[in-house]
């Protein structure tokens, strides 16, 4: 059997009975969550961190998008990219600066170049390097710089799923990306 076979997202009339209160939740609203859902007791231990990364974290919405655009194109991860081309565009974020998350640094306004650098080499060094640390400090404070490593963390483990897994974009997001597609005249 296929990976995408195996771990596709699981239908609402196959929903596993032990994790049947998180129906109603982000854990069936994601072809993603609901591939995890094939693990019940990860998904519901998964449930908190992600309530912390989503809505709690340090991190103001767009700087999360910013981590998150960037650790998903670093992996590229197309699932994750267009569903955070949508959570940004909500956030306020305009095409033309999330489509600079794929582009090297200096296309960047300063606060973004900041955090994919610490994304960049929290994935290519396994850690930040003191300046890059110096500046993100600066920028969002201890709460933040831990809350930036644990999104990148938080998005990678989701992106390995993804990747191995083949898990098929959602369709409200293909459907808004057929109707609003987004910008890449700049890239």
């Amino acid at each position: 059997m296929t990976p995408e076979r195996l771990f596709a997202p699981i239908k609402e009339n196959e929903w596993p009975s032990e994790i049947d209160d998180m129906k109603s939740s982000f854990a069936d609203r994601l072809n993603v969550y609901r591939s995890m859902a094939h693990h019940p007791n990860l998904l519901r231990a998964w449930a908190d961190l992600r309530e912390h990364i989503v809505v709690n974290s340090a991190l103001s919405q767009q700087q999360s998008e910013v981590v998150i655009l960037r650790t998903g194109n670093n992996l590229q991860v197309d699932y994750e990219w267009y569903h955070h081309v949508s959570r940004a565009r909500a956030c306020g974020m305009n095409d033309h600066r999330i489509n600079s998350m794929k582009l090297a640094t200096e296309n960047m306004n300063t606060e973004d170049a900041i955090f994919a650098d610490a994304v960049d080499e929290i994935m290519e060094k396994k850690k930040i390097s003191p300046n890059t640390l110096k500046n993100l400090y600066s920028l969002v404070g201890k709460e933040g710089v831990l809350d930036t490593i644990a999104t990148v963390g938080f998005y990678s483990t989701l992106g390995f799923m993804i990747n191995s897994f083949n898990t098929p974009i959602d369709d409200d997001i293909i459907n808004e990306m057929i109707n609003q597609p987004i910008n890449e005249e700049n890239l």
